[in-house]
């Protein structure tokens, strides 16, 4: 595969194709850091960035938050909708089309946001952090997790783009925000079925605070 073929996995129009089929692409269960995270916070109002079939935001609707599930594909927020349609959570559930890469919040503001593997090839993880903290309200908490690099994922997959957009936590600090609070900075084990090959890899897990008074 070329570096070009390799890139083009990371854009929309790769996505929409994905997602243009009749099957189900991810299992719909909420990913596990965000569960770890959001349990012991107050509901309020989400948005969950990179929401792609929606199962983080019809968790975060059942856990009685009101929440905005955003992706860039427009098939994948078609599903979404769905989704939460089909689980009876239409009124907890909104959807807005935004790529990640060039967010702007604009005057909205959550009380959590959230983003699970994202990933971006070019290294710009850091921006992303930094675009999607300013949608983050007073007191409000921001999530990221993604794929930590790991020889295990490295031996499954030879794109180099795909190695090149995973990261640490810590090294998403420079993009917050001044004040910001960082709350967990760390890469967190799991072991997860991949290609129906059982592997142990670190999900990389940052949480920050904004505070009350900016």
């Amino acid at each position: 595969m070329s570096e070009d073929e390799e890139r083009r996995m990371f854009e929309p129009e790769s996505w929409e194709e994905r997602y243009a089929g009749e099957e189900k692409v991810w299992s719909g269960d909420p990913n596990p850091q965000l569960v770890a995270e959001v349990a012991a916070l107050t509901p309020g109002t989400a948005l969950d960035v990179g929401c792609g079939e929606g199962g983080d935001v019809i968790w975060l609707a059942q856990q009685c938050w009101t929440v905005t599930g955003a992706d860039f594909s427009a098939n994948g927020l078609a599903r979404a909708k769905r989704h939460a349609e089909e689980a009876g959570l239409a009124e907890r559930t909104s959807w807005w089309q935004a790529d990640a890469r060039t967010f702007e919040a604009g005057d909205r503001e959550f009380d959590l946001v959230t983003c699970h593997f994202l990933h971006t090839p070019d290294g710009s993880m850091v921006d992303v952090a930094g675009r999607l903290a300013t949608a983050v309200g007073p007191g409000g908490h921001l999530l990221i997790v993604g794929h930590a690099p790991s020889e295990a994922l490295f031996q499954q997959s030879t794109h180099h783009s795909h190695h090149d957009a995973m990261f640490l936590a810590e090294e998403l600090l420079p993009g917050l925000p001044e004040g910001f609070e960082p709350v967990v900075v760390e890469q967190r084990p799991r072991s997860t079925v991949r290609d129906g090959i059982r592997v142990d890899i670190d999900d990389s897990t940052l949480l920050a605070r904004r505070p009350r008074s900016w």
